[in-house]
């Protein structure tokens, strides 16, 4: 479900707990319908294999899921918001190499959003097949037609039909539930599957029962959503809804393992043990609870992935974009170009591995990343944050670390089936480091100066009528964060070629705060109604409206007459009502006149490159176009030498 589709309350009620179930349990909820299939396969069926199948089930929700994500990491609440975002805004001042590991973390996260929506959806319809009358019923195109509506449906917003993903979803894990439930009496003994004895012989006895880890890593693929969605959800409601989530998972993977234990065949043949459980009279309306099912999973990753790269590119991890909001509720948002991304992605990948059955062979290998990014970061909450000792944390590292590595073992094994699918991670890594770094060393090279000494020249100016007249305001965005610096660059705008006169001098400085939903802003008069500085702070979840908090600023210190504007003439004439405000946004290019290092012309050029292909500044800032002007200067970052040049 779209994330933030639904104010919830931080309490438990029965309402937030519905829609907790509805926005979070999408992925980990639909996992039975692929993962016994997957660990069982074609191999011969016996009781070490379905036993031990279902210990690892268990035991990896229970360590995995349980431990580490709802008892630990649901602690690293960053003003109650979640993700792997969030983490890194609360623990960056902690330590220096903290920048890679978020990086693998998002990139990997973000793949995962174009694997999930085909598996989960692919692994609803094929139940079609058992179907009597459609055994030969092509379920690709199926597949392709939903996910493409899915995707369609994104730019209208998704909260009309959001509000009906909670009650899908306890009908769904209801059905978990009595599935399993009626294998289960049927065949009790299957219960003692969860000693963890039966996993330690898969793992050990078991001819390459090891690298079957993979296949039982599916299971906890959604662990990563639990989190991202706190901010949504609450502490709260997710722990309390586990409780009912796990136990019906828990339950559908016993149910499945006795029927296979008992259903009279040597190999399953293909056949999905999720589905042969089913009465034949329940088959059609199961799948079609099923297909709703794996479409919530399918929109929860759709709309974190939005999420993600939103808090990315406000975090500077991602070039500026188009943001829409296409509904009026808090925290729904939409954009077209990862929406695009991605539906290519989700249909290149049902059209290249056909079934379920062969994605299930690439799935997992990315949220294993995820996953150990997480750990990593986790690691200097724990220690610098809740401040517990460090032989705690240590230990807790080591459990998590010997699990999460062997998994990432097992799943190595996978790349084979899914090499191509690594241009795509490498695309999004390489664009989020090339944007960071770059970015870094953009702001290395922009210098500020002291603008008190400017004071005396600006007033002049000011009032010099021999100079044409700029605007009434003029606006300059600035990176200087305090009270009386700022770029000289912005000087020279104000000074070189034609000078811009005003009457009054407004330097405005965005903070991006590391709480999510931060939006409050201060005031500095430099010189008296001439050159006034605003603070602005917006969270990292918040897309910027600058000019719009621009004149409500403005509209408070009128009303509240503060700095004498109520007094004097804003620009506004009986033929037109507005205020005359003009934006300036300066804006670099790369001079020719630079020389690089390999290293540094790859960076500076892609992140130019980039810079081009992204959203431009003033609709970054939320900047009306005709209320800005542009100008250009050059970067130069490492000037040509000497350069023996002869007269002839």
């Amino acid at each position: 479900m779209e994330k933030g589709n639904l104010l919830v309350s931080k309490g438990v009620t029965a309402s937030s707990l519905l829609v907790a179930l509805g926005i979070i349990y999408g992925d980990i909820g639909t996992s039975p319908l692929y993962v016994f299939k997957a660990i069982v396969g074609e191999r011969p069926i016996e009781e070490t294999l379905v036993f031990g199948g279902i210990s690892c089930i268990f035991w990896t929700l229970v360590f995995q899921t349980s431990i580490k994500y709802i008892w630990l990491t649901l602690k690293a609440d960053n003003q109650g918001e979640g993700g792997i975002f969030s983490l890194y805004a609360l623990v960056r001042r902690n330590g220096k190499k903290l920048v890679i590991p978020t990086i693998l973390g998002a990139t990997t996260l973000l793949a995962d959003g174009i694997i999930t929506p085909p598996i989960s959806v692919a692994s609803a319809i094929e139940g079609l097949v058992m179907v009597p009358g459609f055994e030969s019923i092509p379920t690709v195109p199926i597949v392709i037609v939903i996910l493409s509506v899915l995707f369609f449906i994104q730019r209208f917003g998704t909260q009309k039909v959001g509000v009906t993903f909670g009650p899908i979803m306890v009908i769904w894990f209801s059905m978990l539930l009595i599935l399993g439930i009626s294998q289960i009496i049927e065949h009790p003994t299957v219960i003692q599957a969860l000693n963890p004895i039966y996993g330690y012989q898969l793992l050990v006895q078991y001819p390459k029962g090891f690298w079957l880890l993979g296949a039982v890593f599916l299971a906890t693929t959604g662990a990563e959503a639990l989190y991202s969605d706190l901010g949504h959800c609450g502490l709260k409601n997710i722990r309390i809804t586990w409780v009912f989530v796990k136990i019906c998972l828990i339950t559908n993977y016993l149910g499945q393992a006795a029927w296979i234990l008992n259903q009279g065949q040597q190999v399953l043949n293909g056949r999905n043990p999720f589905y042969e459980m089913m009465p034949s009279w329940f088959l059609l309306v199961g799948i079609s609870i099923a297909t709703m099912a794996t479409i919530i999973a399918s929109q929860a990753l759709i709309s974190g992935s939005f999420t993600m790269i939103n808090e990315a590119v406000n975090l500077n991890f991602w070039p500026r974009v188009t943001v829409r909001q296409p509904t009026e509720l808090k925290g729904q948002i939409y954009i077209p170009s990862v929406n695009i991304i991605l539906w290519i992605g989700c249909i290149l990948m049902i059209l290249y591995f056909q079934t379920s059955s062969h994605m299930e062979a690439a799935y997992g290998f990315s949220i294993t990343v995820a996953m150990m990014m997480t750990t990593y970061l986790l690691s200097y909450f724990l220690l610098y944050k809740l401040r517990w000792k460090r032989v705690y944390v240590a230990a807790l590292m080591l459990l998590f670390a010997t699990i999460e590595v062997s998994f990432f073992i097992a799943n190595v094994a996978k790349i084979k089936e899914r090499w191509m699918f690594l241009f795509f991670e490498l695309f999004i890594f390489m664009t989020m480091y090339i944007w960071f770094y770059s970015r870094k060393i953009n702001n290395r090279f922009t210098k500020f100066v002291d603008l008190g000494k400017f004071v005396q020249q600006i007033k002049d100016l000011s009032i010099d009528e021999a100079i044409p007249k700029f605007a009434t305001h003029v606006v300059y965005m600035t990176k200087a964060n305090t009270r009386r610096e700022i770029e000289d660059k912005i000087i020279k705008s104000i000074f070189s070629k034609r000078p811009k006169r005003a009457d009054v001098y407004w330097f405005l400085h965005i903070d991006r705060t590391e709480e999510p939903y931060t939006l409050s802003y201060s005031v500095n008069e430099l010189v008296d109604d001439k050159v006034i500085k605003i603070n602005l702070n917006i969270g990292f979840r918040i897309q910027p409206k600058t000019e719009f908090y621009f004149k409500k600023i403005v509209q408070d210190l009128v009303k509240n007459k503060e700095l004498n504007l109520h007094i004097r003439p804003d620009g506004s004439t009986k033929y037109n009502a507005e205020p005359d405000f003009k934006f300036v946004i300066i804006e670099k290019y790369l001079s020719v006149e630079n020389e690089f290092s390999l290293k540094d012309g790859l960076l500076l050029n892609s992140y130019f490159k980039l810079k081009k292909m992204g959203q431009r500044d003033e609709q970054a800032f939320g900047l009306d176009k005709s209320d800005v002007e542009l100008e250009y200067v050059p970067l130069v970052y490492h000037s040509i030498g000497n350069v023996d040049l002869k007269r002839i």
